[in-house]
């Protein structure tokens, strides 16, 4: 193991043992160390790995969500750090359910307030202690969660401005074509006899047998 790889996974032995009843798991995995740790649990670990000399990820990069619908926790909620001092990167993940908020780390990394904002937009999770939490990419009236896996493709509503009474209005999803059906039972049919181009080979076959 060289010397990097040491250093993460010392660093997720480390905190395993400072949260023994808090951590769900660690790996260390193509080069990357994560730690799964509850989410009640997420502002003191946060705390810990941006302070400890060991650690010192001072830079949340990013704060995702990803949705696995089959689970009981159906969320995960994804915080990717970067330490400068070491030159280490970590993964930090919580998991929750669609009533479940998760504490916010937006006052220990102030990068991470819109970041969650997003994931509320996107994931409809929720981040108690946020300062401003507020859809950021989609309307402030707009309905569900667009990365949610059982969002509907076409959405539920348009929004689009009407000429005539002259504001935003909101209407229906109105598709403008309808969905076609394909009979995929017999690819062939429909086919020419003869595609085109089979004629030549058809051609040289017949000059091949006259010599």
């Amino acid at each position: 193991m060289d010397e990097k790889l040491q250093a993460l996974s010392d660093v997720g032995a480390h905190i395993a043992a400072r949260f023994t009843d808090d951590v769900e798991s660690h790996e260390l995995a193509n080069g990357e160390l994560t730690v799964v740790v509850g989410a009640q649990a997420i502002q003191k670990v946060a705390q810990f790995v941006r302070d400890e000399a060991n650690s010192l990820f001072k830079i949340c990069v990013d704060v995702c969500g990803v949705d696995y619908p089959e689970r009981e926790k159906r969320f995960e909620v994804v915080y990717n750090l970067l330490s400068l001092k070491h030159n280490l990167r970590l993964r930090l993940k919580v998991r929750t359910d669609e009533d479940t908020p998760v504490p916010s780390v937006s006052s220990i990394w102030p990068t991470a307030n819109w970041f969650e904002r997003e994931v509320w937009d996107m994931y409809g999770v929720f981040f108690s202690d946020h300062p401003d939490l507020r859809r950021m990419l989609t309307d402030y009236g707009f309905d569900g969660h667009p990365l949610r896996k059982d969002f509907p493709l076409t959405g539920y509503v348009e929004i689009r401005y009407d000429d005539v009474q002259r504001r935003i209005v909101y209407e229906p999803v109105k598709l403008t074509q309808d969905f076609r059906n394909f009979d995929f039972l017999s690819p062939w049919d429909g086919m020419t006899p003869t595609l085109p181009g089979d004629e030549k080979a058809d051609q040289q076959a017949a000059e091949g047998e006259g010599k």
